[in-house]
């Protein structure tokens, strides 16, 4: 919950900055990205340090494996953790850019969480499982299940044409959100398939501006990939209409949730 208002206060500066022109474009990557860095390097430190949390860190579980795939592997643990809750901080914040997608899309991904924190935190549901059992973990049930009941409030005046907006204040903190709740179940990698569109979204980005910077660099004129990125922009761009765009990416975020559910017993 702590770091859930840090990245809160994050949002709120970023989207402070743009409301009072102190800055055309909010706060600067550089300063997002290093508070982002600063807080999941504590989170998977105090993890590491406590001996109850310790094997959240040291060891590396991968979906659709029932074993560790590593152990005593303390450093990639901790750049497994920094990578998941910087990485879906972001990604929810990057896919925020229509009516009621972003929303939508971290209520389902929350659904998913709601399943795996309740059996994490079962010791005979983890056990028949056999997946990790994290003691306590039914806390964070409730907390996904607080997400899910605050999403769908939110989404009923976010659908299009929306009368509220989330900013970064909310993106933020719900994609930071989403990754802890991964790490602390010890399901980093799980969020990756739940989260698909997120991964999606940020992976556009990504390609369209290593593409276009590498083309520009090369040829003295950048080319895209996408006729604009986020993905999503792509698709208005094609002709998609916004409830359109935004419908199929729930459908396809359904089908990442029901993916994510597989893993419990497809090992």
């Amino acid at each position: 919950l702590l770091s859930v208002v840090v990245l809160t206060g994050l949002g709120f500066y970023d989207d402070f900055a743009k409301i009072t022109k102190q800055s055309s474009g909010g706060a600067r990557s550089f300063v997002k990205l290093s508070v982002q860095a600063a807080l999941a390097l504590f989170i998977g430190l105090y993890l590491w340090h406590l001996p109850s949390t310790r094997e959240l860190i040291t060891e590396i579980m991968v979906p659709f494996y029932k074993y560790p795939v590593l152990r005593d592997a303390g450093l990639v643990g901790l750049v497994l953790a920094l990578l998941t809750i910087v990485g879906s901080s972001n990604a929810v914040n990057l896919t925020d850019g229509l009516d009621g997608l972003a929303i939508g899309c971290t209520i389902i991904v929350s659904f998913v969480f709601l399943v795996l924190t309740y059996l994490a935190g079962h010791r005979t549901a983890s056990a028949y499982l056999q997946i990790p059992h994290v003691v306590g973990a039914g806390e964070l049930t409730v907390f996904c299940a607080a997400m899910m009941g605050a999403g769908l409030g939110f989404l009923w005046f976010n659908c299009h044409p929306a009368q509220v907006f989330m900013g970064d204040t909310g993106s933020l903190a719900l994609g930071g959100a989403l990754g802890i709740v991964a790490v602390l179940i010890h399901q980093p990698l799980v969020l990756m398939i739940a989260g698909g569109v997120f991964v999606i979204e940020a992976v556009s980005v990504i390609l369209q501006t290593g593409w276009y910077r590498y083309t520009k660099r090369r040829h003295g004129v950048g080319a895209r990939i996408f006729l604009m990125a986020p993905i999503h922009h792509h698709f208005e761009k094609k002709g998609w209409y916004e409830s359109q765009v935004v419908m199929r990416f729930y459908i396809l975020g359904l089908l990442c949730a029901v993916m994510a559910l597989s893993t419990l017993k497809i090992r």
